[in-house]
């Protein structure tokens, strides 16, 4: 499967892994209206993609990860004045988290200096985050006077800090630096900036010489059972997947 995109770049690793960075680094990697497409259509393509088993984030360039939004080019003063466009603009906007969710690969995200807007959401949406002392992190929406809610981060903010904090970086966008994002478990590991990527790789050489089926059925699992209405369910979920595995290595053995 051929990723060709002018905003991303993507490397294909011959042991299934992928690593795809967000290079416009003269812009803080600012995503513009083509990097919103081409991430949709990263994501969508890796959906059908059974070669690729595990997925590393990260952004070009020595300044940061991800510095949100190039308003500019994506909220055009016509578009403001049309409520039709403006909501063809905001699905798509929505449903690159809503892909990230869906694609069968885990997505690990490497963050180095400012991940704010947009780009604390693409980090958010993922499943791992490994963080350097410098990254930080900032719902920056309510910042820019838009509501201080977007891109799915009032969903996953409260269940992965709680909402007491999640509330607070939400209402005031104020950073969340390293430390913080540490002891509050948004992020799993905090290493020197140099040592982003063999982190992110080690992690990534773990899953992906896993079956790829049970990483598959283990995402699905954990995206679901955040959402279900009690244990039962989450139990069903798990029986359901367990079954299919066992019936995967059965089919396999033979």
């Amino acid at each position: 499967m051929s990723y060709q995109f002018t905003t991303l770049l993507v490397e294909q690793q011959e042991n299934g892994i992928m690593i795809v960075t967000l290079n416009r680094p003269e812009k803080l990697n600012a995503m513009n209206m083509t990097m919103l497409e081409e991430l949709n259509e990263l994501w969508l393509k890796l959906k059908r993609d059974r070669e690729t088993r595990v997925v590393i984030l990260k952004g070009a360039g020595e300044k940061g990860f991800c510095g949100g939004m190039e308003v500019q080019d994506v909220i055009t003063p016509e578009k403001m004045k049309d409520i039709p466009s403006m909501y063809d603009l905001q699905t798509p906007i929505g449903e690159i988290q809503i892909n990230m969710r869906k694609i069968p690969q885990p997505i690990i995200c490497i963050v180095h200096g400012s991940a704010a807007g947009a780009g604390f959401s693409f980090a958010i949406a993922s499943d791992i985050r490994i963080i350097s002392p410098d990254a930080r992190f900032s719902a920056a929406f309510v910042n820019v006077g838009l509501a201080g809610a977007d891109m799915g981060s009032s969903y996953f903010l409260p269940r992965m800090i709680g909402t007491g904090r999640a509330y607070e970086y939400l209402y005031t966008g104020n950073w969340m630096k390293a430390e913080e994002a540490m002891s509050l478990g948004f992020a799993s590991r905090c290493v020197p900036r140099e040592d982003l990527m063999s982190q992110a790789l080690e992690l990534a050489n773990i899953i992906a010489k896993k079956d790829p089926l049970a990483m598959w059925l283990t995402k699905e699992a954990l995206n679901q059972n955040i959402d279900c209405a009690g244990l039962e369910q989450a139990i069903i979920m798990e029986n359901r997947n367990q079954n299919m595995m066992i019936s995967h290595l059965v089919n396999k053995s033979k």
